[in-house]
Formats: structure tokens, sequence, C-alpha cells
């Protein structure tokens, strides 16, 4: 681990300023719609892992209420950098979830998406908008852009069609999937089942970049697909409509549709055939999930960066910072973060915090 470590950050840009960046995956999107709803899924008989923390999506992830933010942005507020900077999450947003309804009248013969503000206000959370916007004002809460849904549509609605006993009930549900294994399928929104599913995903890519506008009056410019794999000409799409950067793993396994992918290998500040800037992530924050001390885990991450002169390149999910189904989770999660903060601007007082776009902008212009 520690070889893979020295290996990863030995490659890409360097910068010898110390620079966090944080970027917290999942916002916007649905997950588990309520305790009731989780309860009765179990009583039928699905396995959604109660008690288990492998299964701490179903467990604890669902939308941002007003208080998850409020509660978040009092512990980033807690701290500021050398610069005077506060911490700053770049929020990886998901614009639009399914609308169930559309979908259940065509009997599943056609698709529809509802904006995430009508998914705000069917959750009855609505409110819960003015701190997207109160986050940004201040710059510790800047939405970017995950993608229109976390959802492989194409392959979703041919499961729904097939009448896949797990994928109804989970819809019934207002949810895609109730089994891990097909959520984790579902999820990777822009995978490629079919070659002939791409020229859908375009128009996900380019219609999701346009609600993103109308919803946060500017354009993002940084994309993150949700779960890796892509097919790469989508950057393109992606590119027309106002993308500069784009996140990439290290080792990204490209699709083609049909089982057909290639390995491609990307390093931080990388630039593709689009004039894209490629930032790749280095460090990992997981505290919902127990198995381990995230704290620890990620100071070790941050130095390793550090000691090879790059930035770190924090990933967090949104599933940390929300308390909707358990208030325990947010506040363990939160304390955990507020350990974090502290010990790094203790052990590296020079850093400075940054979004990835902000980073972004740094390479390209050094």
């Amino acid at each position: 681990m520690s070889l893979l470590k020295h290996l990863s950050n030995n490659v890409g840009k360097s910068i010898k300023a110390k620079i966090i960046v944080i970027e917290s995956d999942d916002w916007g999107s649905i997950r588990m719609p309520s305790n009731k709803i989780r309860e009765s899924l179990e009583r039928k008989g699905f396995d959604l892992g109660k008690g288990e923390e492998r299964y701490r999506y179903s467990l604890y992830d669902t939308l941002a209420s007003k208080d998850d933010f409020e509660q978040l942005f009092n512990t980033l507020t807690a701290f500021k950098d050398s610069k005077g900077k506060y911490p700053v999450f770049t929020a990886m947003a998901l614009v639009a979830n399914p609308d169930f309804e559309g979908i259940a009248k065509s009997n599943f013969t056609q698709y529809f998406y509802e904006p995430m503000l009508k998914t705000l206000e069917r959750y009855g959370i609505e409110n819960a908008f003015d701190y997207w916007r109160e986050g940004f004002q201040e710059h510790l809460f800047v939405p970017e852009f995950h993608g229109r849904e976390h959802l492989n549509i194409t392959s979703w609605i041919r499961k729904l069609k097939a009448e896949d006993k797990p994928t109804v009930a989970a819809f019934e549900s207002q949810m895609w999937a109730v089994n891990t294994s097909l959520a984790l399928d579902y999820q990777a929104a822009f995978d490629l089942e079919e070659t002939s599913d791409l020229e859908m995903q375009h128009d996900v890519i380019s219609s999701g970049l346009k609600l993103f506008e109308q919803l946060f009056n500017r354009r993002a410019r940084f994309f993150v697909p949700p779960n890796g794999p892509i097919n790469n000409a989508l950057f393109k799409t992606a590119k027309a409509n106002g993308i500069e950067y784009i996140s990439s793993p290290k080792l990204q396994k490209e699709v083609f549709g049909n089982g057909k992918t290639k390995n491609r290998f990307h390093w931080l500040g990388k630039t593709n055939r689009f004039g894209q800037l490629t930032i790749t992530r280095n460090c990992f924050f997981e505290p919902s999930d127990r198995s381990k001390d995230w704290v620890a885990s990620c100071l070790y991450d941050i130095e390793m960066a550090f000691r090879y002169n790059k930035p770190a390149v924090i990933s967090s999910h949104r599933v940390n910072y929300i308390g909707g189904l358990a208030v325990h989770n947010r506040d363990h999660g939160l304390k955990e973060l507020d350990r974090l903060l502290k010990t790094i601007l203790k052990k590296w007082p020079s850093l400075e915090f940054m979004t990835s776009t902000e980073l972004g902008y740094l390479i390209a212009n050094k």
C-alpha cells in the first residue's frame, strides 16, 4: 500500500504550495427516502444490511436537510487557512432525479426526470436549497457537475421493463435499487451497456449542464463522472457546455458498450484531446464507514501528497455528513471532520484551501 502511494503521487504536475481540496460527491441525488421505507423493504425480505457498515448508503444516505447544512457550515467556519479562507467543499451535484410518477404512467416505456428543486419539494425540504446558495456565497460549498442523475437510465429502464423483482420493488418505494450490487451498477451513470446508449448519454450531459446553469446561475466548469466508467467521447459534449476540468481515476476504464473496455492512464494536469485538464484524487475520508480511523488514514494520504509536491485532493461523500436517517452518523462525521481540519492546520499551518476549479485554474496557468 505504501509503495502504491509513493508511485501514485510521483507522476503529474508538481506544486510546492500545500493545497487542500475537498471533493464531496452525490449532493442532490436521492438514495434512501426514509427509515420507514427501509424497514418496509426489510419486512418484505430485502437485505439492506441493517447494522453492517458496508451498507452505509442504505443506512444513512438521503437528501441533505437544512439542519445538515447548518451543522456542516458551523464546522467549516471554525477554521481558516494561512490566507484567511475557510475550508470549502467542492460539492459534486446531481441536478435531477427520476420522475417516478411519469415513468410509471408510461408503463416503463419512457423515461422522465424532475429537477432537483422538485425532488426537494417532494421530500418537504425545499428550504434546504437556500443553504446551497448561502454555501456558494460564503465560499463554503461550491457546486460542480456530477451528472444529471446518479443513474444509468438505459440499464435501469431495461430492468424495469423485464419486471426484475428487486428493481420494481425499489421503484415502488421511489428508489432505483434495493440490492447493493444492483445499486452500484445503476449508479454508474455513464457505463455503457450497449453501444447505442451513447447517444442518450450525450443528451444527459448536455441537458444536465443546461439545468445546472438554470439552478445556479452560472456554468459548471468541473465534472466528476459518477462511479468512474465513461466513454471519453462524452467529454466533447461536456466541453461544448462549459466543462474545463475533468476528474478521473489514475487508471480509468473507458467503456465502448457490449462489454468492450480499454484502460487509460491519467495524471494530475494531463490534458485530453478536447483541451480539458485532468484532476486526480489522492486522499480519502469516509468516516461513516467505521472500519478504520479515517483521520489517521487521510493524514497519511495528505503527507504522501505533500512529500511529492502534489495538492491533496480529498474524496469524501455526502453520506458522511447526513443526519436525516441517523443523527449519530452526521454527528460522528462532523466530529471527525473537525478533528481532521484541526490536525492538518496544526501540522501544515501554511496550507491553503481551494475548490477543484481553483486548483484546475492554478495548474493550467502555472
